[in-house]
């Protein structure tokens, strides 16, 4: 459970460091980017694949539609949504609303332990503060809810895939397939100007995005989502402000708020809370085994 739990929280920390590059290559046409995001992603996952020797494994109906389903909502989607969102109304609104992705999760995984909950309520009201509940308007609020579907999806719809393909596969045909949808929204969105040369600044945020936050983040997200399970798994998403809040203060572009440290705090906490429901269960199973014996 140890590796699930920094495997985890590295993951959504990594994905919280998008905020801070992304001013990188926000000057380039948005769904452009990303699908050269995700072709980049997709070849360095393809050459580990083949370095490790797995080969490519045939899926049935049911998985196929999970993977498309995956892909589309939770790369493709969430993706378009984020932007969308962010464009009708600032950042802060779909910030919020995806601050509510532990409860979510926890919610989708079944019947939650009540600690699991607590600490995924927790989670979201420092997700909240941290982010900030600025002002918005209702196409936002749409936008913002349909990210929130694909966030909940990038997660759902890779629980039966994982034990037979792995992390690695997943990650890999995932992101391969989200290439041709991106063209498709950005050709539509963007038209043939949706790709141009980047300048060298605008290739080191499109590298940091495709290795860091795409290959590295999905990697160690779906090796620990088995090991946790959904609603454990989830209360970790809330550490994404928190990766945001550290990446501007390494990068110099943002001074964390009292409101900020606090939220963080406030997520550290749920997640704790959370966690030793589990802890919890197995002391007093071995405690009630131990008066058994005796």
């Amino acid at each position: 459970m140890r590796s699930g739990i920094v495997g985890a929280a590295s993951a959504m920390f990594l994905v919280g460091t998008l905020a801070g590059v992304s001013g990188l290559v926000d000057t380039y046409p948005i769904y452009g980017g990303q699908a050269v995001r995700y072709l980049v992603a997709a070849v360095i996952l393809f050459v580990i694949t083949r370095a490790l020797g797995l080969r490519f494994i045939r899926l049935n109906r049911r998985e196929w539609l999970c993977l498309c389903g995956l892909s589309l909502l939770g790369l493709v989607f969430f993706n378009v949504c984020v932007v969308e969102s962010a464009h009708a109304s600032g950042p802060a609104l779909v910030g919020t609303v995806l601050g509510t992705v532990p409860l979510a999760l926890a919610l989708a995984g079944g019947r939650p332990a009540p600690r699991v909950l607590a600490g995924a309520s927790v989670v979201v009201a420092g997700a909240m503060l941290a982010t900030g509940l600025g002002s918005g308007n209702l196409t936002s609020l749409l936008w913002a809810l349909g990210a929130l579907v694909g966030e909940v999806s990038f997660s759902m719809l890779a629980i039966p895939l994982l034990p037979k393909l792995g992390a690695i596969r997943v990650s890999t045909y995932s992101t391969v397939l989200a290439v041709p949808m991106l063209v498709v929204v950005g050709l539509l969105k963007e038209g043939t100007s949706m790709v141009r040369t980047p300048t060298w600044a605008e290739a080191l945020g499109f590298g940091y995005l495709a290795i860091v936050v795409t290959v590295i983040a999905f990697f160690l997200w779906y090796t620990s989502l088995p090991k946790l399970g959904p609603g454990r798994a989830g209360l970790f998403a809330g550490i994404i402000p928190v990766g945001a809040i550290v990446t501007g203060m390494v990068l110099g572009v943002a001074t964390p708020s009292a409101y900020d440290l606090l939220g963080a705090g406030l997520v550290i906490t749920g997640i704790l809370i959370g966690l030793t429901s589990r802890a919890a269960r197995v002391t007093a199973i071995a405690a009630r085994g131990a008066e058994e014996g005796a």
